[in-house]
């Protein structure tokens, strides 16, 4: 089965791409609505020390979109809803009004009750959260899987750091140092491997005897076991059994132990350090450890797991890892082209093959389509894929406003042999008319950013003016190559999509962290056995 991943609204592509039970585990780590904005940090290039841009906005309105989340669940799809999820929602709009965290109870509540559709019989649902709306969602899970035959089986804790926070932050509340993780099922069959977590250093202090071999072990006393079972199990020689004068006693070696079993408390995972190995720059990144023990636990090798808020990728990097198929789903360009960075630094270019890619512009009819959307934000997508497809995700997203409202990115040059030795380039994307002017004004933007070259990528055809124009900005030298290039480049999107036409830039500098290949060992993890 091919990988899939898609580029869109996860409620369209859950309601129009993915097929009723045919999912054996979803995780979705969703905005938390903490009224925040989040931003991918950048690898430090240029003048500027952390480089950042909005990767995705965790604030809710009641708006329009609102409006028509709650008509969907009372009025128009209301026979897919359960009796207890409307009533729920009528409940609470009575208590709540229409406010920011209604409007994220609505949009949970549609995409949640997708996911349930799209659950296998034998499937598992976890939820990410924190205690924000911890308590409203419980009861939206409640009311969508438990009337339909579904189970309600776990607050996972993970407890994700031992930082107290900032002094003022706790001044007057003790610190919040741990998310939630609700488990659910859909039926009563539902597939669970029990895991076990290893053994502390401490325990290795009772295995106080090393054998011949150097092994520790220790000797347990075989005190309920039957004479019969006994002389078993000395005639065949099963486990070295010494008699004792009080009772026989077995050799017990500690890489025998199976480990303890992982309870609802998850303080053995912690989260990734600012420094570590794993980390990418995305703001709400989780350990690949934490996917690991719920996709080990949840699934099997061949099965489905769907993410349908996958950021940056970790549950479907670590599904990949461990042999499960999967399915991606996120809303933001920057997600899509850091998950397929991710991928194929952690497992080569050719995992990129088996993924089926959706949503994403691949004719002037849909480019075009995402341009023209009426939702401002998902307008600012179609930017985003233009600057990241051309500069081949090698650009910065450029999120500032006033002064630098006309630049989309920025891409970094090296012009010299040094690293630190970058220059910027600055990007521009226009999906509307486009004259002369847009050339001449885009000559005071480089100015301005002291920018040594820039591109304009355009929806429309441009203008014999505007080529005039952007020829008399004259040519950059690259010093160290001993080449010239156009100071002002024009880039149609017609020719990125029909020429495959990208960024020829020199010496592009890495502007994304690269993630590491992948361990083929899955470590942090041991599934019990039987008992």
């Amino acid at each position: 089965m091919m990988n899939q991943l898609f580029y869109g609204d996860n409620l369209d592509v859950l309601r129009n791409k993915i097929k009723d039970e045919s999912v054996d585990l979803c995780y979705i780590d969703p905005p938390f609505n903490s009224k925040r904005n989040y931003f991918q940090i950048y690898n430090n290039v240029g003048k500027e020390d952390a480089a950042q841009a909005q990767a995705f906005i965790d604030t809710w309105t009641w708006n329009e979109l609102a409006e028509l989340g709650w008509l969907d669940i009372t009025q128009t799809r209301q026979s897919d809803y359960t009796r207890q999820t409307i009533e729920l929602l009528k409940g609470l709009r009575a208590v709540l009004g229409t406010g920011s965290l209604l409007a994220y109870l609505v949009s949970m509540t549609q995409r949640v009750n997708e996911i349930w559709r799209v659950l296998k019989p034998t499937g598992s649902f976890y939820l990410h959260c924190d205690p924000t709306c911890s308590h409203y969602l419980k009861l939206m899970l409640d009311s969508i899987f438990c009337p339909r035959g579904g189970d309600y089986l776990n607050e996972i804790v993970w407890e994700r750091t031992f930082n107290s926070g900032s002094s003022k932050s706790i001044a007057r509340k003790f610190p919040t140092n741990t998310d939630s993780l609700f488990l659910y099922s859909k039926t009563s069959e539902y597939l669970f491997n029990k895991i076990n977590r290893p053994y502390s250093q401490g325990a290795l202090k009772r295995y106080d005897k090393i054998d011949e071999q150097g092994r520790r072990f220790k000797w347990n006393p075989l005190k309920t076991v039957s004479a019969e079972r006994l002389n078993r199990l000395l005639e065949s020689g099963e486990a070295k059994i010494i008699l004792t004068s009080k009772y026989p006693v077995y050799k017990h070696y500690f890489n025998e132990e199976k480990g303890a079993p992982v309870s609802n408390l998850w303080n053995d995972i912690g989260q990734i350090g600012t420094f570590g190995g794993e980390r990418l720059g995305y703001p709400t990144q989780k350990p690949e450890t934490l996917l690991e023990r719920i996709i080990q636990a949840s699934s099997n090798a061949g099965d489905l797991v769907l993410d349908a808020y996958c950021g940056c990728g970790t549950t479907v990097a670590v599904s990949q890892r461990l042999n499960r198929s999967w399915i991606g789903i996120d809303i933001t360009y920057q997600s899509i082209a850091l998950i397929l960075q991710r991928l194929e630094d952690s497992f080569g270019s050719d995992v990129l093959t088996n993924i089926s890619l959706s949503g994403i512009p691949r004719d002037m009819a849909f480019a075009r389509a995402l341009a023209n959307k009426k939702d401002d934000r998902l307008r600012k997508e179609f930017e985003k894929w233009a600057v990241l497809t051309y500069s081949n995700n090698r650009a910065v997203i450029n999120d500032k406003k006033g002064a630098d409202k006309g630049i989309d990115g920025v891409a970094y040059i090296a012009t010299g042999k040094e690293k630190t030795a970058t220059a910027p380039v600055i990007i521009q994307v226009k999906s509307g008319k486009v004259q002369r002017n847009d050339i001449a004004t885009l000559r005071g933007d480089m100015a301005r950013e002291q920018a040594v070259m820039a591109v304009l990528i355009t929806l429309e055809e441009p203008t014999k003016p505007m080529r005039d124009e952007a020829i008399a900005a004259g040519f950059y030298q690259h010093e160290f190559l001993h080449r010239n290039y156009p100071c002002i480049q024009i880039v149609t999107i017609r020719e990125m999509l029909e020429d495959g036409r990208r960024s020829d830039l020199p010496l592009h500098h890495a502007v994304i962290k690269k993630a590491a290949a992948a361990k083929t060992s899955e470590q942090g993890i041991l599934l019990a056995g039987d008992d």
